[in-house]
């Protein structure tokens, strides 16, 4: 088992997030769990590239403050929606010999998505817990909506392991 903590970047982590003061919590619970229980973490970053504010050199590119890996937690960073395409993920964790992947981060309907899809098209048993994952309000649906429609209604009994936060916590601690 990893935790995948997905562009939880400064310049994206802002309270325009649905549920932004349940996230925060949320996913410091993940990373303490995680480190206590010997899970490896590994963050993802997304890089918009050159002339952006979300690229390498960008005080925004850097991982929010409260999430910050240790100096042995690994970091790929991606060009695409999925952690998986072009990273070099997939064949870490392939060759670690990884089933399951709690996933945790932004966006909902972006990265989040992508990247659970991808995870389960490759095998992988992906876990979200409840609240860990979030988005903004877009021109089609609100942070909530869009939340709500792939937490509830699109992944769970597809795609991935859909759980509350405390059910994630147990399977991390009996890993």
């Amino acid at each position: 088992m990893i935790l995948l903590v997905i562009d939880t970047q400064k310049l994206i982590m802002t309270n325009n997030l649905y549920n932004f003061d349940s996230l925060v919590p949320n996913i410091e619970q993940l990373i303490a769990t995680a480190r206590k229980n010997k899970i490896e973490i590994v963050y993802i970053r997304h890089d918009d590239g050159p002339n952006t504010e979300l690229t390498e050199g960008k005080e925004g590119f850097d991982i929010y403050e409260k999430f910050q890996p240790t100096k042995d937690e690994r970091i790929f960073d991606k060009t695409v929606n999925s952690a998986f395409k072009g990273t070099g993920l997939l064949e870490y964790l392939k060759e670690k010999g990884t089933k399951k992947i709690v996933v945790a981060g932004l966006q909902t309907d972006f990265c989040i998505d992508a990247t659970v899809k991808c995870g389960f098209e490759h095998d992988f048993h992906m876990i979200v817990p409840a609240h860990a994952n979030s988005t903004e309000d877009n021109h089609f649906m609100s942070g909530e909506n869009s939340y709500k429609y792939y937490n509830e209604w699109m992944w769970p009994g597809r795609y991935a392991t859909c759980i509350s936060m405390e059910e994630t916590i147990k399977e991390m601690e009996y890993n």
